[in-house]
């Protein structure tokens, strides 16, 4: 049944603007404007050009990354991925809004995205990024960058530092955090190009949630104290199931606080998994959701 009548824009609005909602941004969250990321099926597409890999074979965007990985090296492999993100898509009405939050509420806001689109929206609000690093001689560890005025008033970005996940000296009570969770493009210094993406990483990343290394602790310890908001995400994405699976887990007192997910025409099946987990999912489009959260009052 949609149920999307029942959504109370004013409640979801209040509790964001009082830093109670933590929004997490998933592929269909950088793709409500134009220019935007390419899907996962196009970026597959785009990693398998220029190979052997079978045309006429389905595939998904790990396994085709994993397949470059494997026959180019992951130098290749980044250096796609960097071409394709290194451009300036579109900054949407929801990363603007966030930001606009941002300015007089600290928010904890989750992306899996790989794209620079949250960064740039808060080009003018105070923030720490943090960002997850693959590279497996780093011990997962994550990059630490801060974004603070100047003795001038102007805003810039410090180097990232390469932190602990657990060794994290943030307040969340006054500072902004955006956590990549999956990785990022760097466009200041591409060495710096983090992507879980391919089968072997997500293997990785999901090893160290059952370890309980991968997520910070200073982003976990407020899970149980906010809601969810969950945007741009599909269930079909089996890597976000267990990511969504694990922060049930490490959150005992989850259901006290009632979660959203914005998902347009989700299925059946997605629909049970959302309520399983705490979680109500609305079949509406994210720009109508933003247009009507943006004039709730």
């Amino acid at each position: 049944m949609n149920n999307e009548e029942k959504l109370d824009y004013k409640l979801i609005r209040s509790q964001l603007e009082n830093g109670k909602v933590i929004p997490f941004l998933g592929a269909a969250a950088s793709r409500i404007s134009t220019p935007s990321p390419p899907t996962a099926l196009k970026l597959a597409e785009l990693l398998l050009e220029d190979t052997d890999f079978p045309k006429k074979e389905s595939c998904d965007l790990a396994t085709a990354a994993q397949y470059l990985k494997s026959v180019g090296g992951p130098g290749l492999l980044y250096d796609k991925l960097h071409g394709v993100f290194n451009t300036d898509y579109s900054v949407s009405s929801l990363h603007d809004y966030l930001a606009e939050v941002a300015r007089n509420t600290p928010l904890l806001i989750i992306t899996t995205n790989y794209d620079d689109l949250i960064e740039r929206a808060f080009t003018e609000v105070e923030h720490d990024t943090v960002v997850h690093i693959c590279n497996p001689k780093l011990g997962g560890k994550v990059f630490w960058a801060t974004r603070r005025q100047d003795e001038n008033g102007e805003l810039s970005t410090s180097e990232p530092e390469i932190a602990l996940p657990n060794k994290l000296y943030i307040d969340l009570s006054t500072t902004t955090v955006i956590y990549k969770m999956h990785g990022t493009v760097d466009r200041r210094k591409s060495e710096r190009d983090q992507y879980v993406i391919a089968e072997d990483d997500y293997i990785d990343f999901l090893t160290r949630m059952t370890k309980n290394s991968a997520i910070p602790k200073i982003v976990q310890k407020d899970f149980s104290k906010r809601h969810f908001l969950f945007l741009g995400y599909s269930l079909r994405d089996w890597n976000f199931r267990v990511v969504l699976n694990r922060i049930k887990t490490d959150s005992k007192d989850y259901s006290q606080y009632e979660s959203w997910a914005i998902q347009h025409q989700p299925s059946p099946a997605e629909r049970r998994f959302w309520a399983r987990r705490g979680v109500s999912v609305y079949d509406i489009d994210l720009n109508e959701f933003i247009e009507n959260l943006m004039k709730a009052s």
